[in-house]
């Protein structure tokens, strides 16, 4: 599943790319008619997915060029740079993305989770040398996601319809928008040109995508071999996945300091 995309963009640019994904969309899903059978209508209102056609026709585009040519990046990925290596650049990709995840903390109403996400980058930048190290989990500030279709999710955006993006994967259209608030968050949105900066991050963002896809090529592959509707699958996975992670962050009622007062 192809997960990469530059993110190196304005929020103009983005907007005008997910509107053109969007008229694709609805260009290809003629054929997504309503079923009048009851039983068929309540599975197609179960997986609100009524772009099917367009969606399928874009996750086949999207494996086949995951199969010739992130795949096997990955895997040499994987076979030339050993785990614990792999692992300090997974700390400092980690790292290097704290901020959208900050805003996004403190836009859901979590103060406590942005105090978490505050202290890991300030740890593991100092401490762990970089992010290198993970040394804020150890220290009580465990990693947890975020991202702007959380955030979305949190102030009670619905989530809409099913989509597979060229090039993003699995979505839904509150997903997509958060992707954008995302970019509009990171700081790295705005890196000036020149002293090679613009070079250093989307090399970044490369060694990101590779780090993503390196870290589901078992799991991934045994879907595609295994399920018998491997689009199906993903699709039913990725929902979950997202309804477990919006659950999470609504559960989580700590305080900022201790409750000492309450007992």
């Amino acid at each position: 599943m192809c997960l990469h995309t530059s993110l190196n963009r304005s929020r103009g640019t983005l907007s005008a790319w997910l509107g053109g994904v969007a008229a694709c969309l609805l260009g290809l899903s003629g054929c997504a008619t309503k079923p009048t059978d009851p039983a068929a209508l309540a599975d197609y209102e179960q997986t609100n997915d009524p772009f099917q056609p367009a969606n399928r026709f874009f996750y086949r585009i999207d494996n086949t060029l995951d199969a010739y040519t992130l795949k096997p990046v990955a895997q040499a990925y994987v076979w030339l740079i050993p785990l614990p290596g792999r692992t300090g650049i997974h700390n400092v990709l980690t790292n290097l993305s704290s901020g959208p995840r900050f805003f996004n903390n403190v836009f859901e109403g979590k103060p406590r989770l942005a105090g978490d996400t505050f202290m890991r980058l300030l740890i593991n930048s100092t401490v762990g040398v970089g992010g290198i190290v993970d040394v804020a989990s150890g220290w009580g500030y465990p990693f947890h996601d975020s991202d702007g279709g959380l955030t979305l999710a949190i102030w009670g955006v619905p989530e809409g319809p099913y989509l597979f993006l060229p090039f993003l994967g699995p979505s839904t259209s509150r997903d997509a928008n958060g992707f954008g608030i995302d970019v509009a968050l990171s700081p790295f949105t705005y890196v000036p040109r020149g002293y090679g900066l613009l070079t250093l991050n989307t090399v970044r963002y490369g060694v990101n995508v590779i780090d993503a896809r390196s870290e589901v090529l078992g799991d991934l592959d045994q879907i595609k071999r295994n399920a018998l509707d491997p689009y199906a699958t993903i699709r039913s996975l990725y929902r979950q996945h997202r309804h477990a992670e919006i659950q999470a962050v609504r559960d989580d009622h700590r305080m900022t300091v201790p409750d000492w007062y309450t007992h």
